[in-house]
């Protein structure tokens, strides 16, 4: 069982002396290893240290970038719907808790 990794991990681990088995996933596999992908980035986001909170966010901004491209979005796209969002719903400063 293996994971989507980053695309200098298998240079990494080869100039480490390993010998890393890859796969090069077809178009439905991608979309489904990056969701989980993202999954694995926001528990590790959710079970950071204070120290390591900006790493595991840059974590997933990577994997969310890699989302929009492959659905055919540029990142600049994402930006101007959020805003509109944001416009429209507000964001999440304001810490609203909704019960029920």
């Amino acid at each position: 069982m293996g994971k989507l990794v980053r695309d200098r991990i298998p240079e990494i681990i080869r100039a480490g002396g390993g010998e890393p088995v890859v796969t090069v996933l077809g178009e439905a596999d991608y979309r489904e290893a990056l969701l989980e992908k993202l999954f694995e980035e926001a528990a590790e986001l959710r079970e950071a240290p204070a120290a390591g909170v900006a790493e595991e966010i840059a974590d997933v901004l990577e994997v969310l970038r890699a989302v929009a491209t492959v659905h055919g979005y540029e990142w600049a796209d994402i930006e101007k719907v959020a805003e509109a969002k944001r416009a429209e719903r507000g964001a999440f400063s304001g810490r609203i808790h909704l019960k029920g």
